[in-house]
């Protein structure tokens, strides 16, 4: 019987790394991220929502929604961000689901992994069998965002914006922490994933 496990952590945390290293010992991925882009890609009526309300530098000369200029002003107006994620997040759940049904079709034992940075704040819990969640600290996270280009304003307003860690804690059903190497991460999911099979 097919398995869903939510791959949740805060931004910087290592989600997408893990993702990529489970990928490779044979979950099938499925991202946010990745459906998010597909639902305001040029020509689809979401994108024609976004300019609508934020206007139109919000896309760049080629058409492209401008995903740094929208984060920083949706984490600056809460009534913005919330607009948002009304309009994308019942698009995205039903995404997930689609695909996780065509996935169990064609393999019925498969491991799904729905990659969710918003796992909590969304209420996906109920429609999953487990929460795997890469943990770290704050100061971890803003060092990363550093690396990444992000200012320090920007990447403390979006951590102070996401849900406390106790509230992914609490939902988890297995945590592994990523403090070190990517090596390191990589052997811990390896472990977790030989344990998960048994």
């Amino acid at each position: 019987m097919s398995q869903r496990i939510g791959l949740t952590g805060g931004v910087a945390s290592g989600k997408s790394l893990a993702a990529d290293i489970l990928a490779g010992l044979g979950a099938k991925v499925l991202d946010a991220d990745h459906f998010a882009r597909e639902l305001v890609a040029p020509g689809h009526a979401n994108l024609q929502e976004i300019v609508d309300r934020f206007g139109r530098d919000i896309v760049d000369s080629n058409g492209h929604l401008d995903r740094p200029r929208l984060r920083q002003l949706i984490f600056a107006d809460p009534a913005a961000k919330r607009w948002l994620e009304e309009l994308l997040h019942p698009q995205i759940r039903q995404r997930f689901l689609a695909a996780s049904a065509a996935i169990t079709a064609q393999e019925p034992d498969a491991v799904i992994l729905w990659v969710l940075p918003l796992l909590v704040e969304s209420g996906y819990p109920p429609l999953l069998d487990g929460v795997l969640l890469i943990d770290c600290p704050a100061w971890l996270q803003q060092q990363r965002l550093a690396e990444r280009g992000w200012s320090a304003a920007v990447g403390a307003a979006v951590i102070a914006q996401q849900v406390h860690p106790e509230e992914r804690r609490r939902v988890a059903r297995w945590i592994i922490p990523n403090l070190q190497t990517p090596q390191s991460l990589r052997r811990r999911l390896e472990d977790w994933w030989q344990h998960l099979q048994r």
